[in-house]
């Protein structure tokens, strides 16, 4: 059972890893935070589940930030040309 307490330290793993890796969405940020906390669900000891949750999350994001996915360029996505006329 998570406290307020927790719940509180969540948050902030979430706000330190977003300034770390602010190239990284704070969405994907939090749902990755989010997923490792799910990990001790259930789990009695709950003091030091923000810290494994902060560490986990890390090394996760890390990776990310090496391989950021792929996004389509906006023009790419409203079939624009590069010289703005149609072919």
């Amino acid at each position: 059972m998570d406290t307020p307490g927790e719940d509180q330290s969540v948050g902030q793993v979430i706000d330190r890893l977003a300034e770390k890796f602010p190239l990284l969405e704070r969405d994907h940020i939090r749902d990755v935070v989010n997923q490792e906390h799910q990990v001790f669900a259930g789990k009695p000891i709950r003091d030091y589940v923000p810290v494994l949750v902060e560490r986990q999350a890390k090394i996760r994001l890390k990776e990310d930030a090496a391989n950021p996915p792929v996004r389509p360029r906006a023009e790419a996505s409203t079939g624009a040309t590069s010289s703005g006329r149609d072919a």
